[in-house]
């Protein structure tokens, strides 16, 4: 039996009555199931002879009339049509950063019964280890104490990672302070170090012998100086540098 097939009898009890009726002249779930796996397929990145790696993350825009008639069933199909991408890599030995998810979203210059599907891969970054969310304040000065320095942080797939001194080694492997589960990162892939300045934190990243390397504001370097806003690559994860100021009080 086809993945397809599969797919349309696990939605048999669910595509019945009304709901039958609505996709009529609608988009059909099995349409963007076949477009997801198409998408899976032109996105294909080769890692090795026997791995590829794909997106994980799929947008699918709708028109205002199908987005409304798919708004009630929007969490059970997003589900189904995980499943089936995640079925097509495993025939296709595709590897994803992490997991898959499927999303709606309304496009208003699309015409009913048409879509389009954006993609993208998304890592997986987790601490493996407690990284504090807070600052030491400064020294007192001749004026009395100094107001805290608020810690910079990495912002990784909308997610912020707090930076505090002496810093952290980024990676793909266990022993990484934060792990990138990107087949593009190596196991220790840089180290981004943190250290006390008068004005607050200097931060900087160095190349620990990765095998493809890091890229600093679209320039491959060795090592670098990151300022607030500094874009970071590792294989395929952006990494932004930010560095909020202290608050001073009136």
């Amino acid at each position: 039996m086809g993945l397809f097939r599969r797919f349309e009898r696990g939605l048999e009890g669910m595509i019945t009555g009304s709901f039958a009726k609505l996709f009529r002249s609608a988009v059909q779930p099995v349409e963007i199931a076949s477009a997801l796996q198409r998408e899976l397929d032109n996105s294909a990145q080769i890692l090795s002879r026997d791995a590829s790696l794909v997106p994980n993350d799929f947008i699918v825009e709708l028109s205002p009339s199908d987005h409304q008639r798919l708004a009630p069933y929007a969490q059970t199909l997003t589900r189904e049509l995980a499943e089936v991408v995640s079925r097509h890599a495993g025939t296709q030995n595709y590897s994803f950063t992490g997991p898959v998810t499927v999303s709606f979203t309304r496009r208003d210059d699309l015409t009913t019964g048409r879509f389009k599907v954006r993609s993208r891969a998304v890592a997986a970054v987790t601490p493996a280890r407690r990284i504090g969310t807070t600052a030491p304040g400064r020294p007192a000065g001749p004026t009395g104490p100094r107001p805290p320095v608020p810690l910079p942080y990495l912002e990784v797939n909308a997610t912020r990672h707090p930076l505090e001194p002496p810093g952290v080694v980024v990676g793909r492997g266990s022993e990484a302070d934060l792990r990138i589960t990107d087949p593009g990162v190596s196991r220790r892939h840089a180290q981004i170090q943190v250290t006390p300045s008068a004005h607050g934190y200097m931060v900087s990243i160095r190349d620990l012998g990765s095998t493809n390397g890091i890229v600093v504001d679209g320039r491959r370097v060795e090592q670098a100086t990151l300022g607030d806003g500094s874009q970071v690559l590792l294989g395929n994860t952006l990494l932004v540098v930010r560095q909020p100021t202290a608050e001073v009080p009136l």
